[in-house]
């Protein structure tokens, strides 16, 4: 019986029920000042208590999605994400608060496995500051490289979600070092961290009335000041954007209100509208524009389609996203010169074993997309 069947929780709940009953009925008899009455008391007590929370496990993740196997749960889901292309036609102020040598086979130095920098970002325009890591990869500090500008892809956590999970959970700067290494994608700097940029508020990368201009720090302020202190172009066309549950509705928003900004975007497990609930707040003040823009198949339907492409990730097993994921394709398809593409796997939940089974094929897309000079 799989992880997500109604009657695995059927069962974890008729468990969870019988061994409190249980313990209510036989504790008399366990009640005796005696080493077996002793250890029958707690072998009831912790079974019911592991019943008790399998229950509500089950439920949370029926819930959520969070794993949708029990291969996924425990990280033995290992295929691939493989990219369908849906489009027709061809495609076209911080500081630096610490660095450190990316751990890569072959060595540390930076000439060889590139560099991790942790930065602040002050954004001139929107009043935001934000950490955030910077990965430059090694061909950055080699000298045949020293006049070339790198292509730029910001990478975003899901919410509430740490900057520093993209590097050691997610292994963003591992997966992108390797398909550079392996020559199936270009050399690119990877630009990490949350879009909680308000903490604690989820702002869904709205710029909200009154409140944090979080949809102008990552279109207008990132670029300016990454481009201010690194060798990356100045043109749309060499920055791409991607994340993850919250990170990859942001990062498709981004991309499709500002392709100006962003060429292309990769929505993993993304949602399509920004929600209203208890850690967002409001977020529109009654700005009905603005909420209509902040829902993408609006904005597909009733707005100029955007010169942008567009990825997005979904399983036909384990998550929430698939039908709306599917709608959205569909839209997108029939609104040139937006493009779109899409990863569809058979079974994964909403979680980091799921989407890093994305991320290669994901950065791969991306390259190929990117721009450098």
């Amino acid at each position: 019986m799989g992880l997500t069947s109604k009657t695995v929780l059927a069962l974890a709940i008729l468990a969870a029920a019988l061994l409190f009953i249980g313990t209510i009925v036989f504790w008399p008899r366990l009640a005796r000042p005696n080493w077996r009455a002793f250890g029958g008391r707690a072998v009831l007590l912790l079974a019911t208590q592991v019943a008790v929370f399998a229950a509500v496990a089950l439920a949370v993740n029926q819930s959520f999605g969070f794993y949708a196997s029990w291969d996924d749960l425990l990280g033995k889901e290992t295929d691939q994400g493989v990219v369908v292309d849906h489009s027709k036609g061809t495609h076209r102020d911080f500081r630096v608060l610490s660095t450190q040598s990316v751990s890569v086979p072959g060595g540390d130095m930076p000439r060889v496995g590139g560099q991790i920098q942790k930065i602040e970002v002050v954004g001139k325009k929107s009043g935001i500051t934000s950490p955030a890591y910077v990965y430059l990869p090694p061909e950055y500090f080699q000298p045949r490289y020293a006049k070339r500008t790198f292509p730029v892809v910001v990478v975003l956590t899901g919410y509430p979600g740490t900057a520093k999970a993209l590097v050691d959970k997610l292994n963003f700067p591992d997966a992108a070092h390797g398909l550079a290494r392996e020559g199936r994608a270009r050399p690119m700097i990877l630009v990490m961290l949350r879009p909680t940029v308000a903490p604690p508020r989820d702002t869904e990368c709205v710029d909200v009335p009154g409140g944090p201009q979080t949809e102008t720090f990552f279109a207008r302020d990132l670029p300016a000041a990454l481009a201010g202190h690194y060798r990356v172009g100045a043109e749309p066309g060499g920055w791409g954007i991607i994340g993850d549950s919250t990170g990859g509705y942001c990062a498709l928003k981004i991309a499709i209100h500002h392709p100006r900004a962003y060429a292309a975007a990769v929505g993993l497990s993304p949602y399509y509208k920004a929600p209203v609930d208890a850690t967002t707040g409001d977020l529109f003040k009654g700005d009905r524009k603005l909420k209509r823009q902040a829902d993408l198949e609006w904005y597909i339907k009733h707005m100029p389609p955007p010169d942008v492409s567009l990825l997005v990730t979904t399983s036909r097993h384990g998550e929430s996203n698939y039908g709306a994921t599917m709608r959205f394709v569909d839209l997108v398809k029939a609104k040139a010169p937006t493009r779109i593409s899409t990863i569809v796997l058979e079974s994964g939940g909403h979680n980091f074993n799921t989407w890093r089974r994305e991320i290669p094929a994901s950065l791969e897309w991306l390259s190929r997309r990117l721009t450098d000079r």
